[in-house]
């Protein structure tokens, strides 16, 4: 049935072509005319023909651009008669009527197109050189035409097939496009293969060779090759000029070794790519062995022939293409780079979600990372530090054993990859710095079983090589672990080898003048001698009194080893300066307690006992004119033997000095009072504290800097309170004052009280004492005058003295004011608790309210 369904189709295209035919020449629809066989096979291609289209299935489209290309051609008329029948045909709908009406009018329109190309000059055998027919045979080929077979052969290795192929046309055709093949390449393709093999090997092949001007592999513009052919052949040598900037920063680097712009990473780096190139190397030994096989050609069935064309060679580039445009990237990336810095730029570009590309910068960055690991372990168990080439992200210096764990370590930011955090680096530096200390510092070796230990723990080898990328939490655990250890270890030594507690107890009490009963005593014994110019003073000398205090005091039963380090030191002085200028005691702190008090430290210390000294000065001033005043104010009956105005003024002078005195011991008992209990009480508490909960040196001198930090901010002595400092330092040299002017009044009062005594005496003992040589009986002296005289001189003394009293008081109440006024706007909260103990009962607000 089918084969007569096909007969019927066959018949059906002859009749209407001949019918075609004969409409222009009768001759042509003949059955020997060429003509007819010519047009037979036309019309049989275009119905063989299973291309489609390129154009969307409207055939309204299709008719509108027929009815455009009529008229643009000069056919007025014949596009109106077109769009009249397409009209028509396009409204038949229902049995009889064509249902793909789009096909028919896209058939007519390539057929008429088509037959313009003939008749412009071209070929008609051109259009379908492989169609199995001839003028011959052509009666016996139209009837056994298989419809089945054009479709399955339609597409036979990219050539269209319509029929059946009896005398083997097809194998002519193959042949006939090998040799077109032939006349369009003047090279073949299997030498073209070997010379990309060469390139991607850095070497010159015979035509494709490396192009200085182009910077790349390429083939000679006089090269006869087809385009598509010099394309691919271009993208393939782009391997060969990925590989040969790869392998020149190889052979680079390997060349300057051991310069220290190379070091360990980059010769780790440079080691790794030369391993990726050795696999690449394999690879291209295969496709050598493969290339020497021939191409085989279209017509020979060769799909799975182990030969090697151009697209096969694509198609084997493809991963080695990847791997070789990354270690291309990573060569521009690391060229100014090193050590840390250098795996941490090759670790970003491990952050790719491709699986090749995953793996394989893991691998890279496993050999890269290999010295960069070894260094952290040796320097975490160790404490080494084996940077030769200043690579690692912690970077030592040579110092003083003192500043060793100041400033002997520190983090280079630039060479800490970014697969370390910050806070691991930390730990990282602080525990070898660690080691170093208790090596260098304390001569300890106890480290070593901590380190050890840590091992253990957190179950990693100590071995070379045991750390590498990829294993952050095991690096992590080692570091925490060691971390712990060690620095747990190094408090136990500071604590118990070494005594810190008992040093910082030792400076509060006796540079910060805790120890109450030995300051006092030093300041009875040393008072006289610093009350000398500072260049008559002896160090010697005092020296001595300092002992002399340890020895009366509860000092005495302190360690030896901390009494040894108490020393006095004399500042540089001036000229004018006195002894309670320049009087300090210095605490000698040696290795390694000087890591936690330093010279500057040290200084701070100095600035503090300065401060507390001039108090304690100020305060033994006081109780000096105390000792002066309390005599003659119960004694003063004596007195009743002068006049009453003059003895009205002495008691009116006396009671204004007491009234002085009580307000100024008012104010340094309360400054002393805050001093001593609510700033360095409370700052030792919270340092003991702090001493206790500290896990590392680091936290041990956070403590001791936020101790001294608190003592010298709460004592006036910091930045921010410069003002209020020099205000109380004009009132200690008031106070001063007010203590040589008290001894000046009490002075004259003894020598008066002794005059008025001798009025008193009989004749003998007045004519007895004036044969006595005493220092009253010197000119000027007011035993040798007269009552009246006495009278006189005293009043005027008397006067003198109230006057210097009521300067000096107005001066202080002024300076106290100021002061006061100053400390609510100070930004250290403690200093609010001084004004309420200095003003408690508001006596100096309101005063300062009534003014």
């Amino acid at each position: 049935m089918e084969e007569e369904d096909q007969r019927k189709v066959t018949d059906l295209v002859i009749e209407l072509v001949r019918r075609l035919l004969s409409q222009q020449n009768p001759q042509n629809a003949s059955p020997n005319s060429p003509h007819l066989s010519q047009s037979l096979r036309y019309a049989l291609r275009i119905l063989s023909s299973r291309l489609t289209p390129s154009v969307s299935p409207d055939a309204d489209a299709v008719a509108e651009s027929i009815k455009r290309r009529l008229a643009t051609q000069g056919n007025s008329s014949d596009a109106l008669t077109f769009a009249d029948l397409y009209t028509k045909f396009a409204s038949k709908n229902g049995p009889g009527s064509v249902n793909n009406k789009w096909a028919v009018l896209y058939l007519l329109k390539i057929i008429s197109e088509d037959r313009k190309n003939a008749i412009s000059g071209m070929d008609s055998s051109v259009f379908l050189p492989n169609l199995g027919l001839n003028d011959d045979e052509m009666g016996n080929d139209l009837r056994v035409l298989n419809a089945k077979e054009n479709r399955e052969k339609a597409w036979k290795n990219g050539v269209l097939l319509v029929s059946k192929d009896p005398e083997n046309l097809r194998e002519i055709s193959f042949r006939e496009f090998g040799n077109l093949v032939e006349e369009e390449n003047e090279v073949t393709e299997e030498v073209l293969v070997r010379d990309v093999l060469y390139a991607c090997q850095g070497i010159d092949g015979k035509y494709v060779k490396f192009d200085s001007n182009l910077d790349g592999y390429a083939l000679s513009d006089s090269i006869k090759v087809p385009r598509a052919t010099r394309t691919i052949v271009r993208k393939l040598c782009e391997l060969g000029w990925l590989f040969r900037k790869v392998k020149g920063y190889i052979s680079e680097s390997m060349d300057r070794f051991p310069a220290e712009d190379v070091g360990t990473v980059g010769q780790a780096f440079c080691a790794a790519l030369q391993d990726e190139l050795s696999e690449y190397y394999k690879l291209l030994a295969v496709l050598e062995a493969q290339s020497t096989n021939p191409i085989p050609l279209v017509s020979e069935n060769a799909s799975s022939g182990n030969y090697l064309s151009l697209r096969r060679l694509s198609v084997w580039f493809a991963e080695p293409m990847v791997k070789m445009r990354l270690m291309a990237i990573l060569v521009d990336k690391c060229k100014a780079l090193r050590g840390g810095a250098m795996a941490g730029a090759i670790h970003l570009h491990a952050q790719h979600g491709d699986p090749l590309v995953h793996d394989f910068m893991r691998r890279l960055l496993r050999r890269v990372c290999s010295p960069l690991f070894e260094m952290v372990r040796s320097w975490v168990l160790e404490g080494e530090l084996e940077d030769i080439f200043a690579e690692f992200f912690i970077v030592g210096q040579p110092v003083k054993a003192e500043s060793l764990w100041r400033e002997g370590y520190r983090l280079h930011a630039g060479m800490l990859p970014l697969f370390i955090s910050q806070s691991i680096a930390q730990r990282i530096l602080r525990t070898g710095k660690s080691i170093n200390f208790l090596r260098v510092c304390c001569d300890d070796r106890g480290w070593a079983d901590a380190a050890t230990e840590a091992v253990a723990a957190a179950g990693v080898t100590t071995r070379r090589g045991g750390l590498g990328y990829g294993e952050t939490d095991a690096l992590e655990s080692l570091v925490m672990e060691a971390a712990k250890r060690i620095d747990k270890h190094l408090l136990d030594v500071i604590y118990k080898r070494y005594k810190f507690k008992e040093h910082c107890l030792a400076i509060k009490r006796y540079l910060l003048l805790g120890q109450g009963d030995f300051v006092q005593y030093l300041m009875d014994i040393v008072g006289p001698e610093l009350s000398e110019p500072a260049n008559t003073i002896s160090s010697f000398k005092l020296a001595g009194l300092l002992e002399s205090a340890i020895r009366s005091s509860n000092a005495q039963y302190d360690d030896p080893d901390i009494l040894d380090r108490l020393r006095v030191k004399m500042m540089p002085h001036g000229t004018g300066d006195r002894g309670w200028d320049v009087f300090s005691l210095e605490y000698d702190a040696r290795v390694p307690l000087d890591t936690v008090f330093t010279e500057s430290v040290m200084t701070r210390y100095l600035r503090i006992f300065n401060f507390l000294w001039k108090l304690r000065q100020v305060e033994h001033a006081l109780i000096g004119a105390w000792k002066t005043m309390k005599p003659n104010c119960l004694t003063s009956h004596v007195y009743t033997k002068l006049q009453h105005a003059v003895k009205l003024q002495l008691l009116s002078t006396l009671r204004r000095c007491q009234v002085l005195w009580d307000e100024m011991n008012h104010f340094v008992t309360n400054l002393q009072y805050y001093i001593m209990f609510e700033v360095l009480e409370v700052s030792w508490s919270n340092f003991s504290n702090e001493m206790e909960v500290a896990k590392d040196l680091d936290d041990l001198l956070a403590a001791h800097e936020k101790y001294l930090h608190s003592i010298v901010e709460k004592s006036l002595l910091g930045e921010r309170s410069q003002t209020l400092y020099k205000s109380l330092f004009v009132l200690f040299d008031l106070i001063l004052q007010f203590r040589s002017l008290a001894d000046r009044l009490y002075e004259g009062i003894h020598e008066l009280q002794a005059r008025t005594a001798e009025s008193s005496l009989s004749s003998r003992d007045k004519n007895k004492l004036r044969q006595t040589k005493d220092k009253s009986s010197e000119p000027g002296s007011w035993i040798r005058e007269g009552r009246k005289a006495l009278t006189q001189r005293a009043s005027e003394f008397l006067q003198n003295m109230g006057q210097e009293l009521d300067a000096l008081a107005t001066e202080y109440k002024s300076l106290l004011e100021g002061f006061l006024t100053q400390l609510p706007v100070q930004q250290h909260v403690d200093l609010k608790f001084l004004l309420f103990r200095l003003d408690f009962t508001e006596f100096y607000t309101r005063q300062h309210a009534t003014m």
